[in-house]
């Protein structure tokens, strides 16, 4: 693999990118990360984003002169994501919940495949699109009819079963499932350039017992699939995969995997600091759960990966 510095973006016809969307904790860092990288960004937020998103804006845009380009958007305006597209040799594309509807429920699958059809139909008919790295999450792998039986490590060819999601009500895995062959299905046939990251629960500030990623996390554990990110590495990971043009169809992405009851323990009192202290049956059990799943194709791309300023 070629250096970062050496790598997708000098060869293009413009060093312009895309973050959509920006609102959240991934789409923020990202834009810093970008920047700081040498990038010129345009950074899409909702348009009923918070105070809190635009003084985070407010202050990268004075350290960063000319950098950023805040656009406000829908994924439902295919006009706005079309503006914000324009000019752009590559869009970083992450889900982040309407904020009159936060929270998971068997709606939100059509909401979330109406956004990423939307946005890759714009990327389509946006010429100066070189590649799409389109952020979906490990929830969209692991939720499968035959989970106990499975000889082999899950990776990135594996597909969560949208029925057994479904029955059991795993709305993350539905929606981020369906989303994403929705995207993959209209790059194909768009001939879009898209990558794709598989990310585990990631491990940031925003971190907390709502994430509708925990729903099915004992389950996750007992079969060796629980797994987790910190939101650094994600940022590296993101990229690293848009930066080299080695890099194709899906990654699965994390750097920390709950198969010990220390670990399980640990992760409970970030989530919840009142976490009572367990009995003393659970201190003597020592058991080490088989992991089942490996992000080896990752690992391989990022082993020279450099973190730092880009330069021409």
């Amino acid at each position: 693999m070629a250096p970062a510095a050496a790598c997708l973006g000098h060869g293009s016809s413009t060093n312009t990118v895309c973050v959509m969307d920006a609102s959240g904790e991934l789409g923020l860092g990202l834009v810093q990360r970008l920047i700081q990288r040498d990038y010129t960004v345009h950074a899409v937020v909702q348009s009923h984003g918070d105070h809190h998103i635009k003084l985070n804006f407010d202050e990268i845009s004075c350290a960063y002169k000319n950098k950023l380009k805040i656009f406000q958007s829908d994924p439902f305006d295919y006009q706005s994501i079309i503006d914000a597209l324009r000019g752009c040799s590559g869009l970083f594309y992450t889900f982040e919940p309407p904020q009159d509807q936060p929270t998971y429920d068997e709606c939100m699958a059509d909401v979330e495949v109406r956004a990423a059809h939307n946005v890759l139909e714009a990327c389509a008919q946006t010429d100066t699109i070189d590649k799409v790295v389109f952020t979906s999450s490990i929830t969209a792998v692991v939720w499968r009819s035959d989970r106990t039986s499975i000889l082999s490590d899950l990776d990135e060819r594996h597909w969560s079963d949208v029925n057994l999601c479904r029955n059991f009500k795993l709305w993350h895995g539905l929606s981020k499932t369906l989303a994403e062959k929705t995207a993959w299905a209209l790059a194909m046939d768009r001939g879009v350039n898209m990558v794709s990251i598989n990310a585990g629960l990631v491990r940031g500030p925003q971190l907390s017992i709502t994430n509708p990623y925990l729903k099915g996390a004992a389950e996750m554990y007992e079969d060796g699939v629980f797994v987790t990110v910190d939101l650094d590495f994600l940022l590296d990971a993101h990229i690293c995969i848009f930066e080299d043009v080695s890099s194709y169809g899906r990654y699965l992405c994390f750097n920390h995997i709950i198969n010990r009851p220390e670990d399980a323990l640990q992760l409970a009192r970030k989530l919840a600091p009142s976490t009572p202290a367990p009995p003393q049956s659970y201190e003597e059990d020592k058991r080490i759960i088989q992991e089942r799943i490996n992000n080896k194709k990752l690992n391989k791309l990022m082993v020279d990966f450099v973190r730092g300023s880009h330069v021409e």
